[in-house]
């Protein structure tokens, strides 16, 4: 996937939704994620290092190597991991279908939002798995946007969220490849493969949620689509920022939001 072709775009807006999403979903998504000593990790598709901050945090004396494609992001990433004083990662550009590290390089691998914006993320879970040491593990983590249910419900919310998914799907990904990771994993060749859902669940009885999640990870998601979505022809600005509005009474005082994501472990066993 070309830098281009990512859906949400690359602007600061974007940057600080991964960042809120990160920090919201830290405890959820990256509960059992904890890397030994001295461990090699490589992260992939680190984008502007949302996660590599929690997965560093975590694991303060495993050893990261985290690429990405973008060498604007990869920049971006270097400096935030600076400035916050964190050490044990090195960052690099890097295609995940080309890497040139020798196999077995690594005893863990970590892909977090980043099969949903592949054409072939079969090719790319099959590819790295060289990378792995015997025995070593990879974590995937991808949320399903269609499993998003919430309260009041709107023809015209929905069908922002059905234009966010085309959108994807155009590029050549999928936003509800959540619901996959069991059959690619397993066709990629893993092995021991475990997937568990991980539900995110928001009413006015949680603010935190409310504000991190409904409003702040996946109102702001769809929204950053939109010029996207307008220059495809699959939706006009009107009818769009009208979903928009309507997704938003989700987060009211009334609303309720509910969304799925899915982390998949597996192993490399031969």
């Amino acid at each position: 996937m070309p830098p281009s072709d990512y859906v949400h775009g690359y602007g600061s807006r974007e940057r600080e939704r991964l960042g809120d999403q990160a920090e919201t979903l830290a405890d959820l998504l990256h509960e059992g994620t904890h890397y030994p000593d001295g461990s090699r990790v490589l992260e992939i598709g680190c984008g502007v290092g949302a996660q590599t901050r929690i997965l560093a945090r975590n694991s303060p004396e495993a050893h990261f190597v985290s690429i990405d494609l973008s060498p604007a992001s990869v920049e971006a990433a270097r400096r935030a991991m600076a400035q916050i004083g964190i050490r044990n990662v090195r960052f690099e550009v890097g295609d995940l279908f080309d890497l040139e590290y020798p196999d077995g390089s690594f005893d863990h691998l970590f892909v977090c939002f980043v099969l949903e914006h592949l054409d072939r993320p079969a090719d790319a879970l099959r590819g790295v798995r060289r990378l792995l040491a015997r025995a070593g593990t990879l974590t995937v983590i991808e949320g399903d946007h269609a499993s998003a249910i919430y309260h009041p419900r709107s023809d015209d919310a929905q069908f922002t969220i059905d234009c966010l998914v085309e959108a994807q799907a155009r590029a050549g990904g999928d936003g509800r490849i959540g619901r996959r990771l069991f059959p690619l994993l397993c066709e990629a060749g893993y092995s021991d493969v475990s997937v568990r859902p991980k539900v995110v669940y928001a009413d006015s009885s949680r603010p935190g949620w409310v504000s991190g999640f409904t409003r702040k990870t996946f109102i702001a998601m769809v929204e950053g689509a939109r010029q996207r979505c307008i220059d495809l022809g699959l939706a006009d600005a009107t009818r769009f920022d009208r979903g928009i509005r309507d997704l938003e009474r989700s987060a009211g005082p009334d609303g309720t939001f509910t969304y799925l994501f899915y982390k998949a472990t597996a192993m490399r066993r031969d």
